[in-house]
C-alpha cells in the first residue's frame, strides 16, 4: 500500500513526511534578518534582532472505507484477492487527493478540514505575475526566450534547489510546449533519469514532471486562470517550482505525519451488511520552513 502511494506521484516519491507527536506541528519561520555594521575601533554596535514567527500546522485526517461483497471475496480471490484489489484503489484515490491538495488545498474557501497548499501560501515575491501572458514558443524566438527567462526567474526565487532536492510541475499542455520550446533553443530534449528513477525532460539539471489530474479527472494546475491586468481574459496556467528537505533545518517543503504513514485497520464482516471492510487513512499536513522553499510563475499560455 505504502508503494503505491509513494511511488506512483511525482510528488508524493520526494516528499519526505516527518513524524509529529500529538496532532500539531509548532515549528519557527525566519522572517528578516537582524541588521550587522562597520563600527570605528573601540566603538559600539547597534543592537538589532532577527524576527521569527512560529507557525503551527495542524494535522489532517482523511481516506476512505472499502467494501467488499463477501460473495466475491469467497468466491474470486483464487485468481487475485478481493480486498487487497480494493485497497489498492483506494489508496491511488488518496495519492490523487493529496497532490492535489499540495498544490489547491484551502482551509478557508475550499475545506476547513484539508490543509493550505502552495498556491494559498505563496505570497510576495514567491509568486511571479507578468503584466501580460507569456506564451512557451510563440512566435519561435524571442517569445521562446522570453518565456525561458521568466522559467529562470521562477527558478531563482527558490533558495537552494537543484537537481537532487527540486522539482518543476506544471500540467500536460505546458509540458509539450516546453519540450518544443527547449528544441528551439537547441536545448539537449533527451529524458533522463532523476534521482528517483523517474524518465523526465529538465531544465537546469531540475526535472520537470506533469502534476497530472485530481479525482474528477480536472487538472491539479488548470489551463483557466486569468491574469489580474488581462483585458483579453485569456486563460493561462501556472508553474511552480519546489524544493524539498528532510529536515527543518533545511529550510525546504516538507509532509507531516504521525509515527505510521498509512494506516489500514481490518474492520471485518459487517452486521449490516454481507461485506468485508477495510479503513485505509492517513493523518497529513505540510510545512514550509523557509519562504523562499517554492514558488510560482502565472499567466503562462499554451501556445
Amino acid at each position: 500500500m505504502i508503494d503505491t502511494f509513494l511511488q506512483e506521484s511525482p510528488i508524493l516519491d520526494r516528499l519526505k513526511f516527518v513524524p509529529v507527536e500529538g496532532s500539531a506541528y509548532a515549528y519557527n519561520q525566519e522572517e528578516t534578518l537582524p541588521n550587522v555594521s562597520f563600527i570605528s575601533p573601540g566603538g559600539s554596535f547597534p543592537e538589532s534582532t532577527g524576527t521569527i514567527s512560529q507557525a503551527v500546522e495542524v494535522l489532517k485526517e482523511f481516506g476512505g472505507d472499502s467494501d467488499v461483497p463477501a460473495l466475491y471475496q469467497d468466491t474470486m480471490s483464487n485468481l487475485q484477492d478481493q480486498r487487497a484489489t480494493a485497497l489498492k484503489l483506494t489508496t491511488k484515490s488518496m495519492y490523487f487527493e493529496f497532490q492535489d491538495k499540495f498544490i489547491n488545498g484551502d482551509t478557508d474557501s475550499s475545506d476547513s478540514k484539508e490543509f493550505d497548499g502552495l498556491k494559498k501560501r505563496l505570497v510576495g515575491s514567491q509568486v511571479i505575475t507578468p503584466d501580460a501572458p507569456i506564451p512557451v514558443v510563440g512566435n519561435g524566438g524571442s517569445d521562446v526566450h522570453a518565456f525561458l527567462d521568466k522559467l529562470d526567474e521562477l527558478l531563482s526565487e527558490v533558495v537552494g534547489i537543484n537537481g537532487n532536492n527540486g522539482a518543476i510541475y506544471v500540467n500536460k499542455y505546458i509540458l509539450g510546449k516546453m519540450r518544443s520550446a527547449f528544441r528551439h533553443v537547441s536545448a539537449d530534449l533527451q529524458l533522463q533519469t532523476d534521482i528517483y528513477g523517474k524518465r523526465v525532460v529538465m531544465w537546469n539539471g531540475i526535472p520537470i514532471h506533469d502534476i497530472g489530474e485530481d479525482l474528477s479527472g480536472s487538472d491539479i494546475l488548470p489551463q483557466t486562470e486569468i491574469l489580474p491586468e488581462d483585458e483579453d481574459e485569456n486563460p493561462t496556467s501556472s508553474i511552480y517550482a519546489v524544493r524539498f528537505s528532510d529536515v527543518e533545518k533545511d529550510a525546504g517543503v516538507i509532509g507531516l505525519s504521525d509515527s505510521e504513514l498509512i494506516k489500514i485497520r481490518d474492520i471485518g464482516l459487517l452486521e449490516g451488511k454481507d461485506s468485508y471492510r477495510a479503513r485505509v487513512k492517513m493523518y497529513a499536513g505540510l510545512a514550509i520552513f523557509n519562504g523562499k522553499s517554492a514558488s510560482r510563475l502565472m499567466g503562462v499560455l499554451n501556445g
